[in-house]
């Protein structure tokens, strides 16, 4: 037996999973398509939260400054899915993959410093800032 063709009878665990959530994705936009009508009643339209009608205006602005907090949020818990992977393959990995990540969790670490010194994830706003500076005083 040839290694290619190993390696392609250890290829179709793969491609069976892949279609599989192919297969699962289909049928799962598929269904509510065949059983659902749409019926509009007299509150299609109107907004509706947690069973409380809102009163006043639906449409409340944040500020910005809380969307770089979640993208950073987003990013370092995404490092953490590197580190556990790593985690699980440690044995493997050995000292050069062990080193390898004291690299990665150092450029985590710095980047982390870096967005603290810059401010980037102080929500506080100008007027609190200058109420804190004024009390240091």
């Amino acid at each position: 037996m040839s290694a290619d063709l190993v390696q392609a009878s250890n290829l179709w665990p793969f491609i069976a999973y892949i279609v599989a959530i192919f297969a699962v994705i289909a049928i799962m936009l598929a269904i509510p398509r065949f059983l659902a009508r749409p019926r509009p009643g007299r509150a299609t339209g109107e907004p509706f939260e947690s069973g409380i009608v809102p009163v006043g205006d639906i449409h409340v602005r944040l500020t910005v400054r809380f969307y770089p907090v979640a993208i950073f949020f987003v990013i370092f818990d995404l490092e953490a899915v590197f580190i556990l992977a790593w985690a699980v393959a440690f044995r493997e990995a050995g000292w050069l993959g062990y080193i390898e990540m004291l690299v990665f969790i150092g450029i985590l670490l710095a980047a982390l410093v870096y967005l603290w010194r810059i401010g980037a994830l102080d929500w506080r706003t100008e007027r609190q800032k200058l109420q804190d500076a004024r009390l240091k005083i």
